[in-house]
């Protein structure tokens, strides 16, 4: 048997619309992590907010892989190991914090347990803050404040202005980092040519896993590298259209047990 790799965004596609793993889905990815495959949950977040579904799914003892900031840190969960990390360049955040100032946006990022908030939290950043379970502070001087390494940072707008904004963004960024939007309202800023694809590619190659034995599902803009890497590239049924364009297969959305179906057809082929 040749090893495979399932490969889950988080948000809108391992979890439903209430955040959880349903019963169908968590029992699927247990028979696959029971038969020798290896499971990764690849998401926009930070290790700290992604660490409640690897401990529900037992990733720890079946040593799956959390890349957590869009590819820009990946985590073995089994040792704990960082096995791989970039960081935005830090004279970077005097620009962003400018350019987030200039045109009235939320500018944030995480240390390992807490949201930085440059300005008073919007309600994205305070979104962001509940999903991953980590409190919010705002230093007085933002850009003295962050003087650790950031793998992350993101703004924030109404959806119309973001997509106007993301182009603007990745034009002052230039080549030193990448600007995108991973929900209509939140613009992720990571290190230059790290993206889920790029990152997974690496760790696939560490671990002597195939791309053909590469399935990855996703939902949002940030999956599309992913998506395009995999052996299977699977779409959600609720994925931005975009997405859906891109995939080989489109399964059911995340509150029908879209990755439960996956699971059933490709990997146990029930």
């Amino acid at each position: 048997m040749e090893r495979k790799a399932l490969v889950l965004d988080i948000d809108g596609t391992l979890t439903n619309s209430n955040k959880e793993i349903s019963p169908a889905t968590g029992a699927g990815i247990r028979k696959v992590l029971e038969s020798g495959h290896l499971v990764v949950l690849a998401s926009g977040r930070p290790a700290y907010g992604m660490r409640r579904y690897a401990g529900e799914l037992e990733l720890k003892k079946y040593g799956g892989y959390l890349l957590s900031h869009n590819g820009a840190r990946i985590v073995a969960c089994g040792t704990g190991e960082v096995v791989y990390q970039k960081a935005v360049p830090g004279d970077l955040l005097p620009v962003l914090y400018e350019f987030a100032q200039k045109h009235d946006c939320g500018l944030a990022t995480h240390s390992e347990d807490t949201v930085i908030s440059a300005f008073a939290p919007d309600r994205y950043v305070t979104l962001e803050a509940h999903i991953n379970d980590m409190p919010i502070m705002q230093p007085e001087d933002f850009v003295g404040y962050v003087n650790f390494p950031v793998y992350k940072c993101f703004m924030t707008a109404e959806a119309e202005r973001a997509a106007m904004l993301e182009k603007k963004l990745q034009e002052r960024c230039g080549t030193r980092a990448a600007a995108g939007r991973s929900e209509p309202f939140f613009i992720e800023i990571v290190p230059a040519s790290v993206d889920k694809g790029d990152s997974l590619g690496k760790l696939m190659e560490m671990l002597g896993i195939k791309r053909e034995n590469v399935i990855c599902c996703g939902d949002g803009f940030n999956d599309l590298s992913m998506i395009r890497y995999a052996g299977l590239g699977v779409a959600m049924g609720n994925a931005q259209p975009v997405l859906k364009e891109a995939a080989d297969y489109v399964t059911a959305g995340n509150d029908e047990d879209g990755v439960a179906e996956v699971i059933r057809k490709f990997i146990l082929k029930e």
